[in-house]
């Protein structure tokens, strides 16, 4: 995460029931749902590619690599759906979300260490945990949520 006196930005996004923040420094953009190409045996958890402005991207449904819920979504909340774009080592991924929040300030010393497990989550994808407006905001580590073979096999699918 990237500190500046002690505060760092996250995007927030809804994901089933539970809200998650990512570091704003490795996120390059949001994108409104758009169709994706399935890929024939590709990982569970690889929902296919995104062919965005001439660019291929691996979509990864964290619904299915996180065993969660898809939750059902208003008309107005379907139009804040889409993908968050992340840099990954080096590599351009994309992440499904159900809506996305807004951009938040935070203090570090604020985050908690995780919980063992959260809605199926495991504590290794988890920086911390932060009280927000009553809810709590789940900080995923992006760089922890692949591993090295993970990102090679997304790299071939992504050419």
């Amino acid at each position: 995460m990237v500190e500046v006196d002690n505060k760092i930005q996250l995007v927030t996004f809804q994901l089933g029931n539970e809200k998650y923040g990512i570091d704003i420094m490795d996120v390059k953009e949001i994108v409104q749902m758009k169709a994706i190409r399935p890929i024939p045996n590709a990982p569970i958890y690889v929902a296919g590619i995104l062919n965005l402005r001439s660019m291929i991207y691996p979509i990864i449904d964290l619904h299915r690599r996180f065993r969660i819920e898809k939750p059902e979504l208003s008309e107005d909340d379907e139009l804040l759906s889409g993908f968050v774009i992340i840099s990954v080592e080096g590599r351009q991924i994309g992440i499904i979300i159900d809506k996305v929040s807004r951009v938040v300030p935070i203090n570090t010393q604020d985050v908690q260490p995780p919980p063992k497990v959260i809605s199926g989550i495991g504590t290794e994808y988890i920086k911390g945990v932060i009280s927000d407006e009553g809810e709590y905001l789940i900080i995923l580590d992006i760089h922890k949520l692949f591993d090295p073979r993970e990102l090679q096999q997304l790299d071939r699918l992504s050419r």
